[in-house]
């Protein structure tokens, strides 16, 4: 983390797949930082702990070759370990406080907050830097996920001086949408990752985002 800077969250905030092929992660990852992606999440819900260490470490040298914040999912002992720049937070991961006190003043620290105002109110209360509402679209990774309106980014862009972040189920179809709705910057995994050329899905969802 630069103790001279801390980024504000802004454009297009990719979020790793949740793979056990390193190489090609990294690959992944590459061709986004080459397109452009303003913010890279580290996400993987495997329990194998060196991988998940040898993932994260290999991605934060990455992402600081090309200047861009790591923010690592769920994880505060990983991201205190990697010094990533940042932890996301959803709502049984802990307290945003207790993150805040480990990872120190200059760590990014995002919260989810699905559709409800008053859990980003309270995150931003305790300490968040940034807030995630979601999600806003269907989405494949999640279809199961709660769904939130676009006209809370609005709401929540009126009332919060923080960075409003939307995920779920945002894509080229639909992403200036919701930076019209208020979204500061907007999640994508599908639609960036599983695609011919994350580089070129970068430029064309970032091109979108900024209309």
């Amino acid at each position: 983390m630069d103790p001279m800077h801390k980024t504000r969250i802004n454009g297009l905030y990719a979020i790793t797949p949740d793979t056990a092929d390193s190489t090609r992660l990294l690959q992944l990852a590459r061709q986004a930082l080459q397109g452009g992606i303003d913010v890279l999440q580290y996400r993987n819900k495997s329990t194998d702990l060196s991988l998940r260490l040898q993932q994260a470490k290999a991605l934060q040298a990455l992402c600081q070759q090309y200047r861009v914040p790591l923010i690592v999912n769920d994880d505060v002992d990983l991201a205190l370990t990697i010094n990533a720049d940042g932890v996301h937070l959803g709502s049984s991961d802990g307290q945003i406080a207790t993150a805040r006190q480990r990872l120190g003043a200059y760590a990014i620290i995002g919260a989810s907050c699905y559709n409800r105002l008053e859990l980003a109110d309270k995150a931003v209360a305790d300490g968040a830097d940034y807030v995630a509402f979601g999600s806003m679209f269907v989405s494949s990774t999640k279809p199961d996920a709660v769904k939130a309106p676009l006209s809370l980014l609005q709401q929540a862009r009126n009332e919060l001086d923080c960075p409003i972040v939307a995920i779920g189920g945002i894509g080229l179809e639909n992403i200036a949408e919701v930076a019209a709705a208020g979204a500061t910057a907007a999640a994508v995994i599908t639609a960036l990752f599983e695609t011919a050329s994350a580089e070129l899905s970068a430029r064309l969802l970032r091109q979108k985002f900024f209309f």
